[in-house]
């Protein structure tokens, strides 16, 4: 059985953080800021230190790569939308939605990651979907339970079909994929990805069943969840908007586990949901609202998970 949490993660220091308005289309979380650039860069990059610092500070090795300035990627400090390692010495690169993201792939992460003393099997590229207007942003669009094998993954615009059955076959996971939206009563477009609505841990998943279409289905993500030893820890629509379904799993020194979630998805929690999560894991909490509001993600999207073999 695969390890679900791991402890290490890379993480992209941004030089160009910014408004996307490719990638506002279908991400609901985006806001624009009036601030100006330099404020709102300086700003991001003491969130983005003070993230780091916490996860240091409870024993989590981070990778931290210096984004380059040229061309300008304003999402690069969301780096676990264009690839994802596995256990077995796999490195995926994904298709990705917008064009302005697509220059955030580095080909120098695989001799990066080697000069840290990881083995890197055998390098996946799936971009050439993107030539067909098919996407899948990596544990973006996928959750992925890595100790059963199964990916989670709600159908938008960056998440499609024929990519994910790729995924399957490839990889030798279960895809559960299912239509999830934003809101029942007011905005009933798709959720654009997989992990704001959803976290599977090693022994908890936090999960919005709200937002799944259909009863059937949603009985089968339940289902699912349940049958792998999940506690589900239920949350609702505007927890969901408050990045609440945005979190990760991380184990640091002596195999203690942490959930790492933002102030925002705190804040939003009620306190007996907090308490649940605290019985299994504890909590790495950072505050990074700018990158929040004008990035329209949170703490889970700016770490890509380490999973190769030494």
């Amino acid at each position: 059985m695969s390890a679900q949490a791991t402890s290490m993660v890379l993480m992209v220091r941004p030089a160009a953080f910014g408004f996307n308005p490719e990638t506002a289309v279908d991400n609901n979380y985006q806001q624009v800021d009036g601030r100006p650039v330099a404020d709102i860069q300086a700003q991001v990059l003491r969130e983005f230190d003070g993230f780091v610092e916490l996860l240091q500070r409870s024993g989590i090795q981070v990778i931290v790569v210096e984004d380059t300035p040229h061309p300008p990627k304003p999402d690069a400090v969301f780096p676990n939308n264009w690839f994802s390692t596995h256990g077995d010495g796999h490195l995926l690169l994904y298709p990705m939605m917008s064009a302005i993201r697509r220059k955030e792939r580095r080909k120098d992460l695989v001799n990066l990651l080697a000069d840290r003393g990881f083995k890197v099997d055998d390098i996946v590229d799936l971009t050439f979907f993107e030539e067909d207007g098919q996407f899948l942003e990596s544990t973006g669009s996928m959750v992925l339970d890595r100790q059963h094998q199964i990916a989670y993954a709600c159908l938008s615009e960056r998440t499609h079909g024929e990519p994910l059955h790729y995924f399957e076959r490839l990889m030798g996971y279960k895809v559960i994929s299912f239509n999830a939206i934003q809101s029942h009563s007011k905005d009933k477009t798709p959720i654009y990805h997989t992990n704001v609505m959803m976290h599977v841990g090693s022994q908890l998943a936090v999960v919005c069943l709200d937002s799944i279409v259909g009863k059937s289905v949603k009985q089968q993500v339940k289902e699912s969840l349940e049958s792998a030893g999940k506690k589900i820890v239920p949350i609702t629509i505007p927890q969901k908007f408050a990045f609440a379904g945005n979190m990760l799993e991380l184990v640091g020194q002596q195999g203690k586990r942490f959930t790492v979630m933002s102030q925002t998805a705190y804040n939003g929690l009620k306190a007996g949901q907090r308490q649940v999560i605290e019985k299994y894991t504890d909590l790495i909490i950072p505050e990074i609202p700018t990158i929040e509001k004008i990035g329209g993600g949170s703490v889970r999207c700016m770490m890509a998970e380490i999973f190769l073999p030494k």
